[in-house]
């Protein structure tokens, strides 16, 4: 790895947020996945959680060109909800759903400061009840139209950047957030895919 690439993974994991996941729940479509991921590679989201208790197990995420978020990201699969929250416990303390309820927080009202996790549904059905149970709250994006959702991928867009900027006027961008041990490890596994795609 030349001095120059080393110090371009380094400022782009310098600016990686330790503190924020989005979980996607039986997403059919491998190219909603792979929009979300590049999403979340864009405003510094390392971790990813796919959960797939009613489809089978994803093996590609509709990008087969070396540009797909993927490689850059964490991508933890998962079959069973109840393991997939126990890990999301480990480390995030608040776990959000999108879902149009009588409960549900306005997304601007949403304190993205601390550890928290994101969960959208399938393209078909949304948040399933069985994570509803499991979550913590829900939360809806405003909208004034006639039609009351958005495409997975883009309503994750709209999430991440709101958290995005309030992340950013709290100072979470201005330092490394990603522990010592993570980020060596990183940057070790990334200088691996750049010598792959050589």
């Amino acid at each position: 790895m030349t001095p120059e690439r080393r110090a371009r993974l380094l400022a782009v994991l310098n600016k990686r947020q330790c503190d924020l996941t989005v979980v996607l729940e039986n997403v059919f479509d491998p190219h909603n996945i792979s929009a979300v991921m590049r999403t979340c590679d864009a405003v510094g989201v390392q971790e990813v959680y796919v959960l797939n208790t009613k489809i089978p197990r994803h093996k590609k995420w509709g990008a087969k060109s070396s540009s797909s978020a993927a490689k850059w990201l964490s991508v933890y699969q998962f079959t069973d909800a109840e393991a997939c929250f126990s890990a999301l416990r480990q480390k995030y303390d608040k776990i959000l759903t999108t879902h149009l309820s009588s409960d549900a927080v306005n997304l601007y009202d949403i304190d993205f400061t601390g550890r928290i996790a994101l969960v959208f549904g399938n393209e078909h059905s949304g948040v399933s009840d069985e994570i509803r149970a499991m979550a913590d709250g829900n939360f809806i994006i405003p909208q004034v139209g006639i039609i009351k959702s958005l495409n997975i991928s883009v309503a994750c867009a709209v999430t991440l950047y709101e958290a995005q900027r309030q992340k950013k006027l709290a100072g979470h961008y201005d330092t490394c957030r990603i522990p010592e041990p993570q980020l060596t490890g990183l940057l070790e596994k990334w200088g691996f895919e750049e010598e792959i795609e050589k």
